[in-house]
Parts: C-alpha cells; sequence; structure tokens
C-alpha cells in the first residue's frame, strides 16, 4: 500500500513541475467515468473496462492512466509516464518557438518640411532595417498649423516611398490618424 502511496505522491509532484503551457490531462484520480477504453503504453487495445481495473493496471506497470479522448463513447484512457509525456511536449513547444520568424517592426520618423539630406538619410536606415528583414512603419507627427496641410505628409509619405520602391513596397499607404500620419512597409518579396 505505502509503495503505491508512494509512487503516487512522486508521479503527482513530478508531473506538476513542468510549464503550464501545456494542455492539461486528466490523470488517475482525476478521471471520474465509471468505464473507460485502455489502450496500453504499447499502443494497444485492452478494451473497455471499469476505471478501477484500469487504475490497477496502471499502477501495476507503475505508470499513469491519461484521458486522451474525452469526447469518445466510452472515453479513450491510455496507460503512459505521464511526466515523460509532458516533458516531450514542452520540448516540442520550446523547439517550435525557436523555428519560428519573428519579424520586427521598427519606426522611421519624418517630418513636413524635411530637407533632401534628411530624408536620404531616412531612406539609408529603412534600406538598412529591409535588409535585417523588418517591417517598417513611417510616421508624421502634425504640429499646431500643420493639421490644415495632410496632404504635405502625403507627398513626403510618397517621396519616401518612390526612393525605397526597388527594395520595399507599401503594405498599408498613408493615413492620417489624429495628429500623425502613418504608412507601413515591408521589403520585397524575393524571387
Amino acid at each position: 500500500m505505502w509503495i503505491v502511496l508512494s509512487a503516487l505522491v512522486f508521479n503527482f509532484i513530478r508531473w506538476r513541475c513542468f510549464d503550464i503551457s501545456i494542455k492539461e490531462l486528466l490523470i488517475n484520480e482525476d478521471i471520474k467515468d465509471r468505464e473507460v477504453r485502455v489502450i496500453n503504453s504499447n499502443g494497444e487495445q485492452m478494451g473497455i473496462m471499469s476505471i478501477d481495473d484500469a487504475l490497477n493496471l496502471a499502477y501495476e506497470n507503475n505508470l499513469d492512466l491519461a484521458k486522451i479522448a474525452p469526447g469518445a463513447n466510452p472515453p479513450v484512457c491510455k496507460i503512459m509516464d505521464y511526466g515523460k509525456y509532458r516533458f516531450e511536449q514542452t520540448k516540442k513547444e520550446k523547439e517550435a518557438k525557436k523555428n519560428q520568424k519573428v519579424i520586427e517592426l521598427k519606426e522611421v520618423r519624418l517630418s513636413l518640411n524635411i530637407d533632401v539630406g534628411d530624408i536620404n538619410t531616412k531612406v539609408n536606415q529603412a534600406a538598412k532595417f529591409f535588409k535585417d528583414g523588418a517591417k517598417v512603419k513611417v510616421s508624421i507627427r502634425f504640429r499646431g498649423r500643420e493639421m490644415a496641410h495632410p496632404e504635405l505628409g502625403v507627398e513626403v509619405m510618397e517621396k519616401f516611398a518612390d526612393r525605397l520602391s526597388d527594395i520595399a513596397v507599401v503594405e498599408k499607404p498613408a493615413k492620417l490618424e489624429g495628429r500623425n500620419m502613418l504608412m507601413f512597409m515591408a521589403a520585397k518579396p524575393t524571387k
């Protein structure tokens, strides 16, 4: 009796120590169904049996009974090492995160009365961002009476986009939002 109880406590502590982001399965005493379809640790079907028999079978092998298909009739449970299963799932999630590509969003701020040298500097800066794989948010902040001439902001944005037209495309055209005019650009897809 003490061996079974200590194994239960050990397994409980072991699987509780993992990251919570993994979808939780009901295991062992948490399963409240009367009858379940049981699959052993090798993947072979054992048939439909009472929950007590299935739990005893799992405990005899020092494994856990996990409910893997709660929607089935009767629910499907598998005899497995739940701690090992959780570890493998965590490892898969970390690998998936490592392989996903994150696109950065960089910002370039312009002004209505920007000079040629300044706009060239901003164009070079944006080109460097595109080479690094980032998207660029181009913004102009209107101050005071500048709000009366939003068309000037559109012209500056179009000049900026024209200078980068060989390496970038406009994802969202210039749009006035409050006192800011925003335009989003991304690198041209490579063929």
